[in-house]
């Protein structure tokens, strides 16, 4: 099964599910609002980012207006997180992204607040991170983050790695990587691969595709002239990012 997931018209631009993915937690919807539209999250945990525009979420736990940036790279989004059995109803001009997770009692409803940018890496592989639901913030299985990724610069660099659960030296964290592009009419690529070759992809994606990381090291790359932004959600086992970075070319962080 090829690891790029191409995004539809539609209002659902991209809808993955474990069993589509043919893994076990994660799952991630993308929503090109133009009516209400409804979920229920069941047994998952939800976390709600507004990619672009504004948009209202309704549930039982209150109703929250969230987002306002015109595009990824302009301002911090918009997020909240729902428990699970919980109706949930969205409304807007917006993009809007789902990410799910298994879960059990979940933790408490709330709009999440962003935080400081991270600044990671450096010269031609620095990009800036901006946590939405990590390690700082409740929940029982999901992890959310984006990465803004200037123009020429590689990204996830040096590969890193997060596919065995060996805490705390590695978790195992199926992930999904939502690519955005700057201009829109441009490319990215990025490359999934394990040491023994059993697993070695190399793709390009276009704005709003979606890459999954089932396994492996994974490195991005955007091209000259096009700036790159990528939405990030994982879950696993455990509910903790801890990577172990390809040997052969971890001498970049020295």
């Amino acid at each position: 099964m090829s690891l790029l997931v191409r995004a539809t018209d539609g209002t659902t631009r991209v809808d993955i599910t474990p069993a589509s993915a043919g893994w076990t937690y994660v799952g991630f919807e993308v929503l090109a609002l133009q009516q209400r539209e409804r979920r229920s999250t069941e047994g998952r945990e939800l976390c709600v980012v507004v990619v672009e525009g504004r948009c209202e979420v309704r549930s039982e736990h209150g109703e929250w207006e969230l987002g306002g940036r015109g595009d990824p790279w302009s301002g911090a989004p918009g997020a909240a997180y729902l428990p699970p059995r919980t109706e949930v109803e969205f409304e807007g001009d917006a993009e809007v992204a789902l990410c799910w997770a298994p879960a059990d009692g979940g933790a408490p409803a709330r709009v999440l607040q962003p935080g400081a940018v991270e600044v990671r890496g450096r010269d031609t592989f620095e990009r800036r991170i901006q946590n939405i639901l990590m390690a700082g913030e409740a929940a029982d299985s999901l992890l959310v983050t984006e990465v803004i990724t200037p123009a020429g610069h590689w990204s996830s660099y040096p590969p890193h790695k997060h596919d065995r659960d060996a805490m705390p030296d590695e978790s195992f964290l199926e992930e999904t990587y939502y690519h955005r592009i700057a201009p829109a009419h441009g490319f990215g690529l990025q490359r999934v691969y394990t040491a023994d070759g059993s697993l070695d992809e190399s793709v390009a994606f276009r704005d709003r595709d979606t890459v999954l990381v089932p396994r492996g090291y994974h490195t991005v790359s955007a091209p000259p002239g096009y700036d790159l932004y990528y939405l990030n959600v994982m879950a696993g086992p455990q509910r903790a990012w801890a990577i172990a970075n390809d040997p052969d070319h971890e001498w970049m962080l020295r």
